[in-house]
């Protein structure tokens, strides 16, 4: 199959010449949560404490409509956003916001406007992929188009209702994608399709490295189980039914070891620890004490933290273990988190960022600002010191991303 979808069936790109920008010092968070894809940051140190006006802002950008997140390499912040007809990919500068380069190509904005995927940043190259499958490869530093593949096209799959959603996956020479029954996987040089699985329809939670045995696979989750697949060959090795109404499994699987913890939101909504021994998959314990709608949790010394519910929601803290609940939080409406130096980062909606303290013993709010308005459904990003924030543009006309300081001084 061709690299760049050669014989006229390449993406129209529109682009956008603009000024480069110095690169910056600071941390990683090279793809969809972060470098080790767990929602973890390595950061320490960042203050946590705020007047009550919250961080410094630095800078805000315009990036129109979406749900993605931000990777932020190099010094340079990758995202996502869609204006109504077409969607552009940004690199701004970390420190200044100011437009390194930004390139655009047509696609639908659909329902809940906008791109879901987060960019992954490999090296000297960024990955994306839109709501309708189409899938790029940049050159980080210009922009360049490397290669670029309509997946849907190409691989004739079924779309789930609210568009692809999960974030591309590099392991070793392959570019791993939620596309299709259980995933595919491109020659990540050349974009060239090396195993897929069917025409099926997707799931919207993105693909997740994992050893079983010594053995790489990726565990991907369709519109009705979770599957384990060998990364190599797309093999499937086993297959979890998880059953949700809409066909709605958007929360990503999180391996601790040989144990794996899923949840769901939707009707009846649930979540389960699983153990794999001898390549087969079992469940530990199930109940319906932390369901996801979307954001994927953390686990963190032993316990699972995370945004438990649908439309309004209560953080919660489990044991991994049991499945115990440890605590409830005060409800919000709507949250994303990540955690960093001990301490979750939340992102709720009408922009309030929180800072709670990430332990069994209490629900402990440290910090909390209005930072934003509008619609926030997205994971908040800690690197280099900054976080990163973005609103869907959904009820504000147009999307937002803010970067606020939290290095001390």
């Amino acid at each position: 199959m061709a690299a760049v979808l050669a014989g006229g069936a390449g993406l129209a790109l529109l682009l956008i010449p603009v000024g480069m920008a110095a690169v910056s010092e600071g941390g990683e968070w090279p793809q969809w949560r972060g470098p080790d894809r767990n929602g973890i940051s390595p950061e320490t140190g960042w203050l946590a404490r705020w007047p009550q006006s919250g961080p410094e802002r630095l800078w805000k950008a315009e990036i129109g409509y979406g749900y993605s997140s931000v990777a932020v390499a190099g010094g340079r912040v990758y995202a996502m956003g869609n204006d109504g007809r077409r969607d552009t990919v940004w690199c701004l500068d970390a420190a200044t916001g100011r437009v390194v380069w930004r390139k655009s190509y047509p696609c639908r904005k659909g329902g809940y406007p906008g791109p879901r995927a987060t960019p992954t940043v490999d090296g000297k190259v960024v990955y994306t992929i839109s709501r309708q499958a189409q899938v790029f490869c940049f050159d980080a530093a210009t922009g360049k188009v490397l290669w670029s593949k309509d997946l849907a096209r190409e691989l004739k799959v079924r779309t789930p209702t609210w568009g692809f959603a999960g974030s591309p996956l590099v392991m070793g020479k392959l570019l791993v994608l939620n596309v299709g029954t259980a995933g595919a996987a491109l020659d990540k040089t050349t974009g060239r399709v090396v195993w897929s699985t069917g025409a099926g329809k997707a799931g919207y939670a993105s693909p997740v490295a994992f050893k079983m045995d010594g053995r790489e696979t990726v565990l991907i989750f369709s519109a009705r189980a979770l599957n384990c697949l060998d990364v190599r060959t797309g093999k499937l090795l086993w297959s979890l039914p998880w059953r949700t109404s809409y066909d709605i499994n958007a929360a990503d699987p999180i391996v601790v070891g040989n144990r794996i913890f899923i949840s769901n939101g939707y009707g009846p909504g649930s979540c389960a620890l699983v153990k794999v021994e001898n390549g087969k998959p079992s469940i530990v314990w199930q109940n319906k004490e932390m369901k996801n709608h979307f954001s994927t949790c953390v686990i963190y010394k032993g316990y699972i933290y995370g945004a438990h519910g649908t439309g309004h929601v209560v953080l919660r803290c489990l044991s991994l273990d049991t499945g115990e609940v440890k605590w409830t939080s005060p409800r919000l409406r709507m949250a994303s988190l990540i955690l960093a130096d001990g301490k979750l980062i939340v992102q709720a909606d009408a922009g309030k960022l929180l800072v709670v303290e990430a332990t069994p013993e209490a629900y402990r709010p440290i910090a909390q600002a209005t930072v934003l308005r509008g619609q926030c459904w997205t994971m908040p990003v800690l690197a280099g010191g900054r976080i990163y924030c973005r609103n869907s543009g959904k009820n504000t006309g147009r999307g937002e991303l803010v970067c606020l300081d939290v290095r001390r001084r």
